[in-house]
């Protein structure tokens, strides 16, 4: 589809109502007490490597994540440090690292996202049916595959 045959105004009122409910929710979820293990972003790199196969390379980690490369280098750094993630060199390619779940991040992965996936349930459970959250699904799914 051509953007001549697009309505902008409508396609930018969508954009800022899906940027918008994600700022409303970023923010109830950011004040909520289950972050004292990992903050937001934090958890984002942990759940990020959860829901991969195995190690994964910066640049695959880069893609789950809203950071940048090197704020995204930084995070990992620390969160090594304090034990939650495994560096290692890449057997495929010694140049490289791949990046692994210590025994203690899975745990805080899993107790932060149980947390987290209770909030995301209450709010989004408040203000959507379930016919409402599968059609948001594959419409943000549509989206995210365009």
């Amino acid at each position: 589809m051509s953007t001549e045959s697009v309505d902008l105004r409508l396609a930018n009122e969508a954009w800022e109502s899906v940027m918008t409910a994600h700022a409303r929710l970023t923010a109830v979820f950011a004040a909520e007490d289950m972050w004292s293990e990992a903050g937001m972003r934090e958890y984002d790199v942990l759940y990020t490597l959860a829901k991969g196969d195995g190690p994964m390379r910066l640049c695959q980690i880069q893609d789950g994540v809203l950071l940048s490369q090197p704020a995204l280098s930084r995070m990992i750094d620390r969160l090594v440090a304090r034990g939650l993630l495994h560096r290692e060199t890449d057997p495929d390619d010694g140049r490289a690292v791949r990046i692994s779940l210590t025994e203690e991040g899975v745990r805080v992965q899993r107790e932060t996202g149980r947390a987290h996936a209770r909030s995301v349930g209450r709010e989004l459970g408040a203000a959507l049916s379930p016919d409402e959250m599968r059609t948001l699904r594959e419409l943000c799914r549509k989206l995210a595959s365009a």
